[in-house]
């Protein structure tokens, strides 16, 4: 065997090697994509909860409180326009505003002690704080998917690929403050002794 066979083969054998890294890191992106895909429907699934709470919730406080109308229909409001938001970053900020309307509600209903011990109400707080709760975990694992994502676009020598296939970096769910990501605590202890 001479010396250009043996160049040969090694060519080959390099450039499959290469075609074989080439398919390894499309199927991780495509992989690391589609669970970035999936775990946002988790997230969606806990907004559209929180969402279909909202009037419920209004309705409630509306029978002991009617003449706080400016706040309920803010809640609509801030509720209709998360609901039609477009876009992730869009979508964070009108979530952040729904949150925002939902302290408003809940510091409103301090100020009226047979609202806070209505049976109805307390059912729908507590629904309020495990939608939170779960949307909170759906966050944190979308986030990671993101990470994970981004982290195999932006690496080198992966990034050539992605740049190539023209895959990008994912943009993370964030709230636009900490403190919004919390249900207003509500004390029941005072109405129940």
């Amino acid at each position: 065997m001479g010396v250009a066979a043996a160049t040969e083969i090694w060519l080959l054998a390099g450039g499959g090697l290469l075609v074989v890294w080439i398919a390894w890191t499309f199927n991780r992106l495509v992989r690391h994509g589609n669970k970035v895909r999936e775990s946002f429907s988790g997230v969606d699934v806990q907004l559209k909860r929180r969402h279909d709470l909202v009037p419920n919730l209004v309705r409630v406080v509306k029978a002991y409180a009617s003449h706080e109308r400016e706040t309920l229909e803010g809640v609509i409001e801030a509720r209709d326009a998360a609901q039609a938001a477009n876009g992730l970053e869009d979508r964070a900020a009108r979530e952040s505003g729904l949150a925002r309307s939902l302290g408003t509600l809940f510091a409103l209903v301090e100020a009226y002690p047979e609202l806070k011990a209505d049976t109805n109400f307390r059912r729908l707080h507590a629904d309020l704080v495990e939608i939170e709760d779960d949307l909170q975990y759906a966050r944190r694992y979308y986030n990671g998917t993101v990470r994970d994502l981004n982290n195999v676009v932006e690496s080198f020598p992966s990034n050539i690929v992605a740049g190539l296939l023209g895959r990008g970096s994912a943009e993370f769910f964030q709230l636009e403050d900490a403190r919004e990501r919390a249900v207003p605590a509500i004390d029941f202890a005072a109405e129940d002794s």
